[in-house]
């Protein structure tokens, strides 16, 4: 092979960013990143970026043939599952090595106090009457809470949620998690916060909130994260940091050069 090996990255978390910044320059790559158009706001990448789904899993095959994209890495967030159940069907059907670069998840420790439920509805289910929850649960979901009108929520989210969305009582902040204790401890004492809810994303970012609820005492409803789909013959290769990620890309370039 001559030339850089083309990648195709798709991204939307603090780990794509990462990555992104690594491969910017590196003249054994060709890359490019892939946001689904979730967020209005976007942080800003270190390479060309594309915006907007490719129509399932289909679409995103012919891309990669289209394109002669080489490696595939899904960096989406963990609780992405459909945009990954796609990957990893059209990798298999574009016949292109797939990575699934997902950072391990939260754990508690023993000064924690979670209870964990499989979605967000149980989550809504399992908050006693009249408590006053801090929902660090983004924008689409935040309707699951809407129908306890006894709650007094703090949610916050990067963006406002669409028109129409209905949005349970309380008090909303568009913000981004901070990655300082202290400022996420102030933030839920200012609002009097009886739980945190939360889904296990994992990772550094976003973990202060959690960090604040140990120090204030407060119990924790963590969402587990749900099956990915990276499961059974040509699923492609799991690894949980930026460094291994790319250990993978090198790897895959050797091998391709070599070819």
């Amino acid at each position: 092979m001559s030339g850089p090996l083309v990648l195709l990255v798709l991204g939307g978390t603090g780990d794509a960013r990462a990555l992104a910044g690594r491969l910017a320059g590196d003249p054994r790559f060709q890359a490019s990143v892939s946001l689904a158009g979730a967020v209005d706001r976007p942080e800003a990448y270190a390479l060309p970026v594309r915006t907007g789904g490719f129509g399932g899993a289909q679409g995103l095959a012919d891309f990669l043939k289209e394109t002669g994209v080489a490696g595939l890495v899904d960096a989406t967030h963990p609780f992405a599952a459909r945009i990954s159940a796609n990957a990893v069907a059209a990798a298999v059907e574009a016949g292109v090595p797939l990575l699934r670069l997902e950072r391990p998840p939260w754990h508690p420790s023993s000064d924690d106090d979670w209870r964990e439920v499989d979605d967000l509805d149980a989550a809504a289910a399992v908050l006693p009457q009249g408590a006053r929850p801090f929902l660090a649960v983004g924008r689409k979901e935040i309707s699951r809470f809407a129908g306890r009108g006894d709650l007094d929520c703090l949610m916050r989210m990067i963006d406002p949620p669409g028109q129409g969305v209905p949005l349970p009582r309380g008090r909303l902040v568009l913000a981004r998690p901070s990655d300082d204790v202290d400022t996420e401890a102030a933030l839920l004492e200012s609002h009097g916060a009886t739980h945190v809810v939360a889904k296990n994303s994992g990772g550094r970012w976003g973990a202060a909130k959690l960090a604040a609820a140990r120090r204030l005492g407060l119990p924790v409803i963590m969402v587990r994260r749900p099956e990915t789909g990276m499961a059974g013959a040509g699923a492609g290769e799991r690894v949980g940091d930026v460094a291994a990620a790319m250990a993978w890309l090198e790897q895959l370039a050797d091998k391709a050069a070599s070819a």
